[in-house]
């Protein structure tokens, strides 16, 4: 909301420009980024808070695979098979790991400021 009242909104809006211009022209490419960003830091918070559903029974139900359930489910097996419920676990990390490092790849590449920063 707060870029179409940038200066460069105005202009483009004083040309007589229509407003689907505007939009895919103007508004979309300074929007782009900062919406892929978040989205793929968010991707990595709802990888986590799907699987602490499923941990808690909140998820999908049994003959579905899950990897919160397979972590609920090993920890009874914790002392005698620790993998049944650690390679779940470090899935889940890292694959959001993964999300939260892409994020902020996509944030370096993409943030004009950053690359003033750096040059």
């Amino acid at each position: 909301m707060g870029v179409k009242e940038e200066l460069y909104v105005e202009a483009a809006t004083a040309l007589g420009y229509s407003h689907l211009r505007i939009a895919l022209r103007h508004v979309l490419p300074n929007v782009l980024a900062p919406v892929l960003v978040y989205g793929t830091l968010q991707t990595g918070r709802n990888v986590i808070l799907a699987a602490s559903l499923s941990f808690l029974g909140l998820g999908p139900q049994p003959p579905t695979p899950d990897w919160g359930q397979m972590l609920g489910g090993g920890r009874m097996a914790l002392a005698t098979a620790a993998h049944v419920a650690t390679i779940p676990g470090l899935a889940i990390a890292l694959l959001a790991i993964g999300f939260n490092l892409l994020g902020d790849a996509a944030r370096d590449l993409l943030d004009p400021r950053m690359k003033r920063d750096r040059d």
